[in-house]
Parts: C-alpha cells; structure tokens; sequence
C-alpha cells in the first residue's frame, strides 16, 4: 500500500498548541481538513476523546470547522491545562504568569516542587515540565534537560512570548470549547446516538508494538478492540489514526472500516506512514496532494 500524497510541511500549519507534545498531530492538519470539508453539512460538535496537546481541536474551533468542540483527555497534568483555560476562564493568569516567570535551574525546582493549590497552579507546572523535559514527557522518570537546543539548556524550549500569545488566542475561542477530564471512550459512548456529531481519534497508546506509549504518557493502557468496537457503533463520521501494524490492520478489516497510509515525519525529521481509518476514505484518496503538503 503506497501512501497517500505528500509529507506536510508541518510549517505551513498554524501552531495553536501551548504543548510541545510526542505524538504530535499537527502533521493531520491538513488531513482534517479534506475530512470535514467532505461531509455534506458542518458537525455541531466535534469531539476528540485523547485530546493531549489539542493541536487537531484548536484548529476546528479557531477555523470553525465545526459549530462546536468538545476535547477530553485523562491524564491530570494536561487536563489541569485545558481546565485552566477553557473551563475556568485563567488563560489570560496562566500566559501573564509564563511570560513574567525567569526560567532558571533554580526558578525551576522551587515552582515543581510545591504543591500546586489550585488547577492553574497545577497548569503552570505542567507547562514548565512540558517545556523543560526531556522530549516534552510528562510521564514518572522524566527529568529536565541540561544541555538543550543550541546549549541554551532548560531554557532551550521556553518561548514565553509565544506561549502567552498561543494561550491568549484559546482563551478567545474558549466559548466554542468544552473541556471533560475523563475517560474519552465513555464519553464516545455518551454521544454515539448523534448524528450531528464527529469524532477523531488518535489514541497515545501501544497498540502492535508502538515502541514509545509506555515511556511518554502516563496512561499507556488502553483496551484497542473496545475502541474499535465503541467506534463503530456511532451514528455519526469519524477518523483515526494509528501506526502502521498488522494488528490495526487486522482490527480494521474485522469491523468493516477504510484504512490508507498516510506519510508524516516525526520530530527527528525521519519520514513514516500512519494509518488513517474512517467508513469512507474517499475524500482522502480524491486528492492526491491536501492543502499543505509540501517539499519537507
């Protein structure tokens, strides 16, 4: 099977995300895209149940892709994030304090090793592990980096100029935004019976052999022949995507879905193929090259 089109030039996609994010979906972009421009009328709601760095939500809320977004994610490092901004309304307390904060080794270990009083307290820290740590981890192990990018060090990926404007553009789109921290497949099944609703799916979890679950996230358990079962009862469209496996594969075949390959490359610059699994892959196929792709 020979993928589909032309690497994206993550470039030319809007960066939207506070998270610098292993896994990262912004290489879809496009993708999603071609997707919802091919239904036949704009979702009402747009729910992403593994959320993690919100790159594919933000840009349906900010491009208005949908009448409205629903992220859910599990893990209560990002959650307290997503929380802080768009359920409670501290974007505008969480970019003040990241761009009045002096990032040094010592700055560092003082705010991570309070206790965080309050869920913007919480997000704050998260941000800073996120930035500061090795390949953005979250997950129990993870330690900051010493030499960085350009020996700049911990300091190496704290662009508090850009994180601030990042938070401050999601807390203008917050009210087409809703946050759930909690388990994305119950909240699948929650909506299921909608057809004015879509899902896109892209589960941070092992699935055949995906060699890096465990160590990056701190939820890496998930039941993969649920979701597939819990996905192909909805009423509405959806998309996922998964590694490259015989056993997605085989998954995929058993309950009747379209799959294609789809080229991406990853944070080391090396070109690999996902898959991309939905009803109808049609639109995909349709175009040879999405808005996007480029000479990357």
């Amino acid at each position: 099977m020979k993928p589909l089109g032309e690497v994206v030039n993550v470039a030319s996609v809007p960066q939207r995300s506070p998270f610098r994010y292993p896994g990262g979906k912004t290489w879809l972009v496009p993708r999603v895209r071609q997707w919802l421009a091919s239904l036949e009328t704009r979702p009402a709601e747009f729910i992403e149940p593994f959320a993690g760095g919100g790159i594919v939500s933000l840009t349906v809320a900010a491009e208005k892709l949908a009448r409205h977004v629903t992220m859910i994610e599990l893990d209560e490092q990002v959650a307290a994030v997503w929380r802080a901004i768009i359920t409670d309304g501290d974007g505008v307390w969480l970019a003040d304090r990241i761009a009045n904060f002096g990032l040094i080794h010592d700055s560092l270990g003082k705010v991570l090793s309070e206790k965080a009083r309050t869920v913007r307290e919480r997000a704050f820290q998260t941000i800073l592990k996120n930035r500061t740590y090795h390949g953005g981890i979250l997950a129990p192990g993870s330690a900051p980096l010493k030499s960085g990018e350009n020996g700049k060090g911990i300091a190496s990926r704290w662009y508090a100029d850009t994180l601030k404007k990042r938070i401050l553009a999601i807390n203008d789109i917050r009210l087409r935004l809703k946050f759930v921290e909690g388990d994305g497949m119950e909240e699948v099944r929650k909506n299921a019976h909608r057809r004015d609703a879509v899902f896109f799916v892209d589960p941070p979890y092992t699935a055949g052999g995906k060699q890096a679950g465990r160590r990056l996230y701190t939820h890496s358990e998930l039941d993969h022949e649920e979701l597939f079962k819990v996905i192909s009862e909805v009423t509405g469209d959806f998309l996922m995507t998964y590694d490259n496996t015989d056993d997605v594969r085989d998954l995929a075949r058993r309950y009747g879905f379209d799959f294609e390959l789809v080229a991406m490359q990853n944070t080391h610059l090396a070109k690999m193929t996902e898959l991309l699994i939905g009803r109808n892959l049609d639109w995909a196929r349709s175009a040879r090259k999405p808005p996007g792709a480029g000479g990357l």
